[in-house]
């Protein structure tokens, strides 16, 4: 299936104490090299959207020309949500694309098998979102008393990326824009049309980078796998 893969990476990194989390250091690039390197290398992805602040598009550019990124298509802007930001992207994907992936470009880490089982699942069932089991029990707190216990099997730490058939995701688009809705995470826009999302299971290893000690739990991890 052809797919137009979405890379957001126009957060302001509020948590990283001033760092630019997309742009530093990591292995033998930095965190958004990483990330285009895994869609470079799936079959399925035929071309990549980059939305990111202004100041950092050269900076991409000049790290995708060293790593001989042959698919980014486009950057975009950010917006003033994520979900802006997403549709300032979707506006520049291919127009014979069959799938769109939304990628957060702070998760280097994921693997290109687990991308296209995304894919995999999404041309099935309309919509797929790689996620892991939680590990621990979740309580529900209210006024800092425990209100409820979840059953554990049933939840999951939804990750990225998230794949949907074009179609289904402009409808949920238009749904959403129709609305004034404005959803943090991509498989709600989905959701509010009433369509059901499949979970592809993927690995623990797929972290987000949010704060310094992820930085360096990234680093350890990518040198295990390289060993």
């Amino acid at each position: 299936m052809k797919t137009s893969a979405i890379i957001v990476c126009a957060g302001n990194s509020t948590r990283m104490q001033g760092a630019n989390k997309i742009l530093l250091p990591l292995g033998k690039t930095n965190v958004i090299g990483n990330t285009l390197l895994a869609f470079e290398k799936c079959e399925s992805v035929t071309d990549i959207v980059i939305v990111c602040r202004k100041s950092d598009e050269e900076h991409i550019k000049n790290t995708a020309a060293e790593l001989g990124i042959s698919k980014l298509h486009a950057f975009a802007q950010g917006g003033e949500t994520r979900q802006q930001s997403v549709i300032n992207g979707l506006r520049l994907i291919s127009g014979d694309t069959e799938m769109i992936a939304i990628h957060d470009g702070a998760r280097p880490l994921v693997k290109p098998a687990h991308i296209e089982k995304t894919i995999k699942d999404a041309s099935v069932f309309g919509g797929a979102a790689l996620g892991v089991p939680v590990k621990d029990t979740i309580k529900v707190v209210q006024d800092g008393l425990i209100v409820d216990t979840p059953y554990r099997p049933s939840l999951y730490i939804t990750q990225t990326p998230q794949v949907f058939k074009r179609r289904l995701y402009f409808e949920g688009v238009d749904f959403a824009l129709e609305h004034e809705l404005d959803f943090t995470d991509d498989c709600q826009l989905i959701e509010a049309i009433g369509t059901k999302i499949y979970m592809t299971t993927g690995d623990y290893t797929n972290i987000k980078i949010t704060t310094p000690e992820d930085i360096e739990i990234a680093k350890l991890l990518l040198n295990r796998n390289e060993e």
